[in-house]
């Protein structure tokens, strides 16, 4: 591999012809892309970019630029970082965007992709009541995306960012300090609700494990860089969607609403609480598996959790 590694280095020049190898290198090792790019040549692209320190919207002119003997090597690692270790793109960055925000990540925490980001564009409508909303919590807030963003559509509330990972929330933490979000959003340490207790929420925002037994068996490489502890959740990946559920109306405002993302899980859910009142959001942006249902319907169904 070292032999091949430098005949690269010495037979290719610009930025250009790193991004057609490293495109072809992705092809080659067969690389999932599912941690965010859905095109091979974008990733390709935006690896190769950020191994040089140009932003992802460098002007095309500079492709044709000639590299420095340290900066092909710095490419060749990241190409093999990805390829080989089957590391996805934003751990070899340390950086992923979410809601068109950037947020440090690393092997601590999730790559963010929820599509949670769709509704939180929307304001939460029309399933969030009228009215000023003051306090949302992120539960297993991971990286703390989700929360932040909601902080930055949100401008008058205040967040809190929940998780059971002292090292999740050390990322979140600088994600917090990185948006100059320390007066209005904070990182609370605890398994699930406990993280919070005696706190109550207009909004209580969650993107939980849910991944099953199979589906987590069956993952491609590129998940096993991600904590496990973020992944799995039992047999049918609702073993915390469950407690999420027959907890969160303690913590919501009477007029309070609870979202959840539990992904494929949705058939095992819909099967074993199919009368509970829940709404399952129809995304126009691709995605499944996120359900509304207000603090008024959990209290109303509390027999069935």
């Amino acid at each position: 591999m070292k032999s091949d590694q430098a005949a690269v280095i010495s037979e290719l020049h610009t930025l250009r012809d790193f991004m057609r190898w490293a495109l072809s290198e992705f092809s080659r090792h067969q690389v999932f892309l599912g941690h965010g790019h859905a095109e091979a040549w974008d990733e390709a692209s935006q690896l190769v970019l950020n191994a040089v320190d140009l932003p992802w919207d460098t002007n095309p002119a500079v492709l044709d630029g000639r590299l420095t003997q340290a900066e092909k090597a710095r490419v060749v690692d990241f190409v093999s970082q990805r390829t080989l270790e089957r590391k996805p793109l934003p751990y070899i960055t340390g950086e992923a965007w979410f809601m068109g925000l950037p947020f440090n990540v690393d092997e601590r925490v999730l790559i963010p992709r929820s599509p949670v980001a769709e509704l939180i564009a929307a304001g939460f409508e029309p399933w969030l009541r009228p009215g000023p909303v003051n306090r949302i919590l992120d539960l297993c807030t991971g990286s703390g995306c989700i929360g932040i963003a909601c902080a930055y559509a949100f401008e008058e509330a205040e967040v809190d960012l929940a998780d059971i990972s002292t090292d999740a929330l050390e990322v979140a933490q600088a994600n917090i300090a990185r948006h100059a979000l320390e007066d209005r959003v904070r990182a609370c340490q605890g398994d699930l609700f406990a993280a919070v207790e005696g706190e109550t929420y207009d909004l209580i925002v969650s993107n939980p494990p849910y991944v099953d037994a199979d589906d987590l068996a069956s993952m491609p490489e590129e998940y096993g860089h991600e904590p496990a502890l973020a992944l799995g959740s039992g047999p049918d990946g609702l073993d915390i969607t469950r407690r999420i559920l027959q907890q969160a109306a303690q913590h919501l405002t009477p007029e309070g609403l609870l979202v959840v993302e539990v992904g494929n899980s949705e058939v095992h859910l819909m099967q074993s609480l199919p009368e509970l009142p829940l709404v399952w959001v129809e995304l126009e942006q691709g995605g499944n598996g996120i359900f509304v249902i207000t603090a008024e319907e959990l209290r109303a169904h509390a027999d069935l959790l």
